[in-house]
């Protein structure tokens, strides 16, 4: 069986797969890790509607001669996607109460909303609570939605405009267990809540710099892609750590893991990030 990818012929041979399913589901792990999603089917020439996907599955290889896969960038879909959200937020807030009530349930099932639901989890949620539960204002989706936007359409632009807010939520971190021991509750929370944004920021940007081909793999040099998910790792362990200690009210671990290993590590990887994307250009 040939194998063709947007036109293409793949050169790639089959081990012990038997059935369609099992060859899409390979290719489908490749192409997550190149940052791209299938968008299309078609077999022997002919295109597979969504109804007949279950059949295609199982139908066997030796019954094929030609599959041909269909592919987009996933950072496009993102893109688009957010710009269809940012439309259906005008269009709701232009709604009656009563068609504002039954707006999630057709929204959910629309391209836009199946992909935000599989691919953008963190939006999603918000999406739910504007539209669905009613405890978010149409504004504060909004600006999410512009903000992982630019994410998206500019991400070396984004992540250089981060390093100030990084910075001062560096700083507060290092008055986070005398907030803590002062009762400055509402304080200490938000310094959480604001760190734990920039990270999940940065983890989101270096993603889309990953997959748009923005980071460089292995090389002889510092700072290349593996060594930066490496940082990743350890990081993403001390903010574990530090959250843990922040909610057993441990001021003393707290401080010694803000100063000493969130704020430092942070940093690091921000700073390691940057040249990265600096040596690409």
């Amino acid at each position: 069986m040939e194998i063709r990818m947007n036109g293409n012929v793949l050169d790639a041979s089959l081990d012990d797969e038997k059935t369609i399913g099992e060859v899409l589901t390979i290719i489908e792990q490749w192409l997550s890790g190149a940052g791209h999603i299938f968008s299309g089917l078609s077999i022997d020439g002919v295109a597979v509607k969504a109804s007949e996907v279950e059949e295609v599955f199982t139908r066997a290889v030796s019954a094929v001669k030609c599959l041909d896969v269909q592919t987009n960038p996933i950072s496009d879909l993102t893109a688009s996607s957010i710009v269809t959200l940012l439309d259906d937020i005008k269009e709701y807030e232009t709604l009656s109460f009563e068609d504002k009530t039954k707006f999630f349930d057709k929204w959910k099932e629309t391209a836009c909303g199946r992909f935000i639901s599989a691919e953008i989890a963190e939006l999603y949620e918000l999406c739910v609570r504007t539209f669905s539960r009613g405890d978010m204002d149409t504004k504060s989706l909004a600006s999410v939605a512009e903000e992982m936007l630019r994410e998206v359409t500019e991400p070396l632009k984004e992540f250089a405009n981060i390093e100030p807010v990084l910075n001062e939520i560096c700083e507060k971190l290092i008055d986070l267990p005398l907030d803590i021991q002062t009762g400055k509750d509402m304080k200490a929370a938000k310094t959480i809540q604001l760190f734990t944004a920039i990270t999940e920021k940065i983890y989101r940007i270096f993603y889309q710099m990953d997959i748009q081909g923005y980071l460089l793999n292995k090389d002889n040099g510092a700072n290349s892609k593996e060594q930066i998910i490496t940082q990743i790792t350890e990081f993403t362990d001390v903010l574990k750590e530090l959250l843990e200690a922040y909610e057993k009210n441990d001021s003393v671990l707290v401080g010694d893991l803000a100063e000493y290993e969130a704020s430092v590590k942070i940093k690091e990887l921000y700073a390691a990030v940057t040249e990265n994307c600096r040596s690409v250009k």
